[in-house]
């Protein structure tokens, strides 16, 4: 069976009063103002409300779920360990992540698109590496697995007019990844047909340092690399081993209100064809804007109960 999960956000909880949610921050002028003692404090404050949404998603059946990247603001000008409430962070990221292993539960992340390891510019690189490991640390924190079960998922960056190069550096950046995050990092095809697609990672990525591929169904929309939707999805799975692989569904914003303003990538609120997985056993990550409220429309709508059936 497909577990179907969403990310980051529960609409649900974030609604209530008071809000229960993971994306508590801050403008620069008031991390300079206030530094690392707010941060640390709203860090906290998020890693108490992520227990409670995992805790949730386990009580109503939800098994997979994408966490935010944004858990500790501005994590990027100070060392985790330096935060003033560091052990109480540590001990609830502890405890999140024996829940999620109690309940069989699967917890993913996916960093931002400013992470390019094939950017020919080493500070680019260096800022990647720096945040990438940011995530690998909170992995290991929750003692999750440093295997793609729990991925890290990226896009591998621009093309900058030569894709073939683009992907050599960063197979070679790769390497300068810590463990806990290269056990982890998966990638993701692109949306636009001057980028990567499924083939290009198979034949550039995948078969130079074997990392996964994560097929997204939307994107492959735009950047096909001449392979149909099963071919395409067939060719990701393999690069996953025995580790059930992930995949990511969306559809068209501009096509669900009729409305060609609107960019065809972006991502609309609900989905409504049926996930169609051509018989594989896949983790559906649905990249809606109405979250959890999407999943719970989608298998409404396809009469589901609690996970996906195979074909």
């Amino acid at each position: 069976m497909n577990q179907i999960g969403y990310a980051c956000i529960n609409m649900e909880l974030s609604q209530q009063k008071p809000r229960i949610y993971t994306g508590r921050s801050m403008i620069k002028r008031t991390f300079q103002a206030r530094g690392i003692e707010y941060a640390s404090q709203l860090g906290l404050d998020n890693t108490k409300d992520l227990y409670k949404i995992i805790k949730w998603n386990n009580e109503n059946q939800f098994k997979f779920f994408r966490i935010t990247s944004n858990l500790f603001p501005w994590c990027s000008e100070y060392k985790l360990q330096d935060m003033p409430d560091y052990r109480e962070i540590k001990m609830v990221l502890r405890k999140i992540g024996k829940y999620v292993k109690a309940n069989e539960m699967r917890i993913t992340s996916h960093p931002g698109p400013f992470n390019v390891l094939t950017s020919p510019k080493e500070h680019v690189v260096q800022n990647c590496i720096k945040d990438l490991s940011i995530h690998g640390e909170v992995f290991d924190m929750m003692g999750l697995s440093r295997t793609p079960f729990n991925k890290i998922n990226i896009h591998i960056g621009g093309a900058y007019g030569d894709k073939v190069s683009a992907m050599k550096r960063f197979c070679e950046n790769f390497h300068l990844l810590p463990n806990s995050v290269k056990s982890r990092l998966t990638v993701e095809n692109d949306d636009k047909a001057s980028m990567y697609s499924v083939r290009d990672l198979y034949e550039g990525v995948y078969n130079v340092i074997g990392i996964p591929i994560v097929f997204d169904y939307h994107h492959h929309r735009f950047c096909s690399g001449d392979l149909s939707e099963q071919q395409a999805l067939e060719m990701a799975i393999k690069t996953w081993g025995d580790i059930v692989p992930v995949v990511h569904y969306s559809e068209s914003r501009s096509k669900e209100y009729n409305d060609t303003t609107i960019r065809e990538q972006a991502h609309s609120d609900y989905v409504y064809d049926y996930i169609d997985t051509y018989g594989n056993r896949v983790d559906i990550m649905v990249e809606a804007k109405a979250k959890e409220l999407a999943v719970l429309r989608y298998k409404e709508l396809h009469k589901i109960t609690n996970t996906l059936l195979v074909d």
